[in-house]
């Protein structure tokens, strides 16, 4: 039996002034997190809450157990559920062909490496404050894997990837514009 083929439409166009608006949001939010010493931007409160659902929702897929692959899964449940969702957003927009919704969505999925990362990085100074069990999920996967001494190289790498993400998203974006309103002003004149 052959797979069945996915027909997907052509991508809606992308206005010029919502792109702009857009993208004018994703540098002041750039800039807003450059200046935010703090470590937690507003944006964290909504990935707060995927993140803290994410643990019990893994522990019950990983089998509960406070040791081996289903406690190790439960850990990390919440940083794997902080990403899952704007991924699986990304894809819903995609099969919708929308390219504004995808932007958010990966734009949102790379923010969460900012505060994944400085999270990343206090394993071993263990200052942020947590909610929840009081565990703190990096120091306990980092301590089992052992690399618990490199928490802080790490942190900065997946912020690192983080900003990279962000930025790329933003120029896409903005290509994407370009090529959309060169292509309509094409199409016009023809």
């Amino acid at each position: 039996m052959p797979w069945p083929a996915i027909a997907l439409d052509e991508w809606k166009p992308v206005s010029r002034p919502v792109a702009m608006i857009a993208i004018a949001f994703y540098l002041l939010f750039i800039l807003y997190a450059a200046n935010n010493r703090s470590g937690f931007l507003f944006l964290d409160y909504a990935n707060l809450a995927i993140h803290e659902a994410g643990h019990p929702l893994f522990g019950i897929l990983g089998g509960g157990g406070e040791n081996g692959f289903g406690y190790t899964l439960m850990v990390m449940g919440g940083t794997l559920l902080e990403l899952i969702v704007p991924l699986a957003c990304v894809a819903y927009f995609f099969f919708r062909r929308e390219s504004i919704g995808i932007a958010f969505c990966a734009f949102w999925f790379f923010e969460n490496f900012l505060y994944i990362g400085t999270y990343m990085a206090d394993a071993r100074t263990l200052a942020l404050p947590l909610v929840g069990s009081g565990d703190h999920d990096w120091e306990i996967l980092f301590t089992q894997w052992n690399v618990l001494i490199h928490d802080v190289q790490i942190g900065h790498t997946t912020r690192s990837l983080g900003w990279l993400g962000m930025l790329a998203i933003i120029a896409l974006l903005a290509v994407r514009t370009y090529r959309s309103t060169t292509n309509d002003i094409a199409k016009s004149t023809i």
